[in-house]
């Protein structure tokens, strides 16, 4: 009897909309379709991003990422907004951040809300706070004493590199900017830069992965919050925007820290020591 009343049960959570299902490896939850939107292909929530991006986006190019916080979250809107899929386009960031891309109901690709961004893209509600960490070569000292004589590798389009120029006033000979991350990190290790600026929680994925050969030894902070990018002028942002304050209220993005950043991440990101600037 109890068995027929769960079914029952799920049966008529299904007739309202309510009935739990994957997009990709992702669990997603609520009712379909509470918050519908135009997207730019029908049934498909299409997303940009920079790959690659462990924790957020797991897989190395579009077609086998399947989880991850970011692309989670994506699934999760798409379902809420009444889509059955999510699509993924890998766009440089510096494009992306200048609102030079086209075709994409939103972007996610960590990244920090800034007012210049503003003027050439549209922000959800944010979703993630982040500092500036700095990652180096396992041994290396860094402190606020000798930072500005280190040579500092920052990604193209980044907070970071107007922090560097900006607030800590690194001599911009010290200062080398690289396209992506890859690039970067791989400068890190063949000693071509001493350390790397990159928000806390990325370094910190690259640090466990390295096997013990990198570590993250400090941050500033910033007060950055990352934001899913919108099209400037989006006709779908007060609806996206309904999806991204009822999934914080239900405790989503909680969820999806906890299942896909805590593990990649290595340590908690409030623990690394803060460097004055």
């Amino acid at each position: 009897m109890k068995r027929a009343i769960g079914v029952v049960a799920l049966s008529l959570l299904a007739s309202l909309g309510f009935a739990q299902t994957k997009i990709g490896d992702c669990e997603v939850s609520g009712k379909k379709g509470e918050f519908p939107i135009k997207p730019v292909t029908a049934g498909v929530l299409t997303i940009q991003t920079n790959l690659p991006a462990p924790g957020w986006f797991n897989g190395d190019t579009p077609n086998t990422i399947k989880s991850g916080f970011e692309y989670c979250l994506a699934a999760n809107i798409a379902y809420r907004a009444g889509l059955d899929r999510v699509k993924i386009d890998n766009v440089s960031f510096d494009a992306l951040v200048a609102g030079q891309t086209k075709a994409f109901d939103l972007a996610f690709s960590q990244v920090t809300i800034t007012d210049a961004r503003k003027k050439v893209v549209d922000f959800s509600p944010p979703y993630f706070s982040s500092d500036q960490g700095l990652l180096v070569r396992t041994g290396t000292k860094v402190n606020a004493s000798n930072i500005k004589t280190l040579k500092i590798g920052a990604q193209q389009g980044t907070t970071a590199v107007d922090y560097l120029k900006n607030v800590l006033k690194v001599p911009e000979g010290n200062v080398r900017v690289f396209p992506d991350t890859p690039n970067m990190f791989t400068a890190l290790q063949a000693r071509q830069v001493d350390v790397v600026m990159l928000d806390t929680a990325i370094v910190l994925v690259q640090a466990k992965q390295s096997a013990g050969k990198l570590e993250v030894v400090g941050q500033y902070k910033t007060g950055e919050e990352y934001g899913a990018i919108y099209p400037k002028g989006s006709a779908n942002k007060a609806q996206l925007d309904k999806i991204f304050k009822a999934l914080t209220a239900e405790g989503v993005l909680k969820k999806l820290s906890a299942t896909y950043l805590s593990k990649e991440l290595g340590g908690d990101p409030t623990a690394v020591p803060y460097l004055k600037p």
